[in-house]
């Protein structure tokens, strides 16, 4: 199973060199972080085209009149945030938008989508795609334990790359068959399945747990990444069709995949190291880790010195027999947080799918935006999450508390939410800090969970050492926050017919439940942390009734 990635092996007898530990740590975190930025990427085109397949009027209103500003500065990379226009939908903002509306953004919308319930068919579709994204997450949880990471990995976003792709040639061959798109959608989903939990494995197989929480918080900003490149590649070739949406980012997660085929390594013993998780403690792994740093700096052996036998049971011993579905559910702490993240993704997969619909649809200061201009500042939420992400995983490492630090997130999410809803209308510039705000609340545990706290309980002690249980429970906390993903969008697609206020009840509701999900391992995390404070403070008091003469009384604790 594995050996040295094709091109990494290329490089390597080109350059007659042998690469360091250092150099794969950071390799593997530039190819997973655009691996997974390529997956979300991907998913973003529906977002943004709901509104050219279904143009309905703004529900709060607006009158049939357009207006336009042709000499407005365009600060944005497609086309300036804000566009003053009132009216339907599908109006566009110059005569090169109004050209370009015969070819795809017709305002009388993309049959089967643009009847009286295209708002629910909307929903459907987006229902279909995460409900075999988030059942083809268990199993491909097992396989990715089970099979070459690097190759399931690549095989995922090519199938990906061809399935998203399929669904916005729909618009070059004229397609209206909702049946169609609801079967490209489920192949996507299913393909897309195997992107979440092989990129945590591969991280898992190299980093220890030591700043775990803000390293993975940097490394999910692909995430934010993704969806913000998605929605700028989808919005910038619009114009043009709405097919192309599709086919753009179908195009750059297909190339990821043959990248990541030729230079991802998934388990350091491929390349002739070994498993962090084979030693007992962190310092261990630390020691090992600098006394390997130095032997791979070191010469190169020639080839054929090597041990054989002693490598293949180093990576026997790494390589244990995967670790089933039901045995990973008995782990401590993955049920509580794979239901938290059912309702954390809720919120966040609902302001994924329906942010760029719902903003098109609002007067923001008595103005409403193009299609492109929604796409476009939509990408602001997830500016935000980068944010929220990075700053969970750092406070996660200083409190030493993940439930603490997820729930409290969740809990500030409320707030801003309703805040972002009541006054996120009343002006451009108090529209964008709420918006942010929001991201980074709603983002900051989804991306804590979906990584450290993943990673942390698929090394948990109670495997004794088996690092193939990464991928399965990655699969079963993903694959439970995905069953939340599919509700949410397919909730907004009715509720939104009745008013967004009903909407952010619902995001709201989601939220708090989260929170208090995650309220018993929260009170253990309280006691322990209130329980060390008090025994350090009892061994200070001994300390300083001690004898002066001993010094390193402290240090010896």
């Amino acid at each position: 199973m594995g050996g040295p990635p094709p091109g990494a092996r290329l490089l390597n007898d080109v350059t007659n060199s042998r690469w360091s530990l250092s150099t794969y740590r950071t390799l593997v975190l530039i190819l997973t972080f655009i691996a997974y930025a390529c997956y979300h990427a991907s998913r973003k085109p529906t977002s943004i085209v709901k509104s050219v397949l279904d143009p309905e009027p703004p529900l709060d209103g607006g009158s049939q009149s357009f207006h336009t500003r042709d000499d407005q500065f365009v600060p944005w990379p497609a086309g300036p945030i804000f566009v003053r226009r009132k009216g339907l939908v599908g109006n566009f903002t110059s005569a090169a938008d109004r050209s370009a509306g015969s070819r795809g953004l017709q305002t009388d919308g993309w049959a089967p989508f643009n009847g009286e319930d295209g708002t629910a068919k909307l929903g459907e579709i987006d229902l279909a795609f995460l409900l075999f994204y988030s059942t083809g997450m268990y199993v491909a949880g097992h396989l990715g334990d089970t099979l070459d990471l690097r190759l399931f990995l690549a095989i995922g976003m090519v199938g990906s790359g061809v399935f998203v792709g399929l669904f916005g040639m729909g618009y070059f061959w004229n397609v209206h068959s909702f049946l169609y798109y609801i079967l490209m959608q489920i192949a996507a989903g299913l393909f897309q399945a195997t992107g979440w939990p092989s990129v945590v494995a591969v991280v898992g197989n190299w980093f220890g747990k030591r700043k775990r929480g803000l390293i993975m918080g940097v490394w999910n900003a692909h995430t934010s990444v993704g969806n913000i490149t998605g929605s700028l590649l989808a919005a910038c070739v619009l114009q043009y069709g709405w097919g192309w949406s599709f086919i753009l980012p179908g195009a750059l997660i297909f190339c990821g995949g043959i990248i990541v085929y030729l230079f991802l390594a998934a388990y350091p013993e491929d390349v002739g190291l070994a498993c962090p998780h084979l030693c007992n403690s962190e310092n261990e792994r630390e020691i090992y880790a600098k006394d390997l740093e130095g032997q791979m700096h070191a010469p190169a052996v020639k080839k054929g010195k090597a041990d054989p036998e002693a490598k293949e049971k180093k990576a026997s011993a790494s390589r244990s027999s995967a670790v089933g579905v039901l045995e990973a559910c008995f782990i401590p702490g993955v049920i509580p947080f794979a239901m938290c993240l059912f309702f954390s993704k809720l919120v966040a997969y609902t302001f994924l799918y329906w942010l760029p619909f719902y903003l098109s649809q609002t007067a923001i200061g008595g103005e409403y935006m193009s299609v492109k201009s929604s796409g476009n500042l939509s990408a602001l939420f997830d500016v935000g999450g980068i944010v929220g992400g990075i700053l969970a995983g750092h406070i996660s490492d200083r409190l030493k508390a993940r439930a603490i630090t997820a729930a409290s997130f969740m809990y500030l999410a409320i707030p801003s939410l309703l805040l972002y809803r009541a006054y996120g209308d009343v002006s451009r510039f108090l529209n964008i800090v709420l918006m942010m705000i929001a991201g980074l609340f709603v983002n900051g545990p989804y991306a804590l969970i979906t990584t450290a706290v993943s990673a942390d309980l698929g090394t948990h002690s109670s495997l004794k050492g088996n690092s193939r249980a990464l991928a399965t429970v990655t699969a079963i906390i993903d694959g439970t926050g995905s069953v939340g993903a599919a509700l949410g969008p397919l909730l907004t697609g009715f509720l939104s017919r009745k008013g967004w206020n009903a909407v952010f009840t619902m995001l709201s509701f989601g939220a708090l439940v989260a929170g208090l999900l995650l309220s018993r391992l929260v009170m253990t995390e309280i006691t322990e942390i209130y329980g060390k404070s008090g025994h350090d403070e009892n061994l200070n008091q001994q300390g300083n009734q001690g004898s002066t003469s001993e010094p390193l009384l402290r240090e010896q604790r």
